[in-house]
């Protein structure tokens, strides 16, 4: 299982910290990635974080103002969202991916209930 924490209202150029925490399995043998999904629209690939060397892709639409990490000893995958803006609104999800280098969404194994991020001033 998959648990999301650390959404809520921040404003523009602000900062938060998502964490994707797993219980029953670990994460390190696994791809993990974050999704988001705003309203109307599609869920979109923010970020991975590879199995086995943790190496990280962003997408264009965050890139340099999101880091993606992993913490082993807490089994937890963080996402760092600085200079924050209207469009990183919406439902933040992770998901794991067995062993794999790339976070493709049907691949995934386990999802998170998600996080609600508004960015609003």
């Amino acid at each position: 299982q998959l648990v999301e924490s650390g959404g809520g209202l921040v404003e523009p150029g602000g900062s938060l910290r998502l964490s994707c925490a797993a219980s029953g399995f670990t994460l390190d043998n696994y791809a993990i990635g974050w999704w988001r999904q705003a309203p109307g629209k599609g869920r979109e690939e923010i970020s991975c974080i590879n199995y086995p060397d943790s190496g990280t892709k962003y997408a264009d639409s965050v890139n340099g103002r999101f880091t993606i990490s992993r913490d082993n000893s807490k089994n937890t995958v963080y996402l760092q969202m600085d200079s924050v803006i209207a469009e990183d609104s919406g439902v933040y999800y992770c998901g794991a991916v067995w062993r794999a280098l790339a976070c493709v969404h049907a691949s995934v194994n386990s999802w998170g209930q998600g996080t609600q991020v508004t960015v609003s001033s």
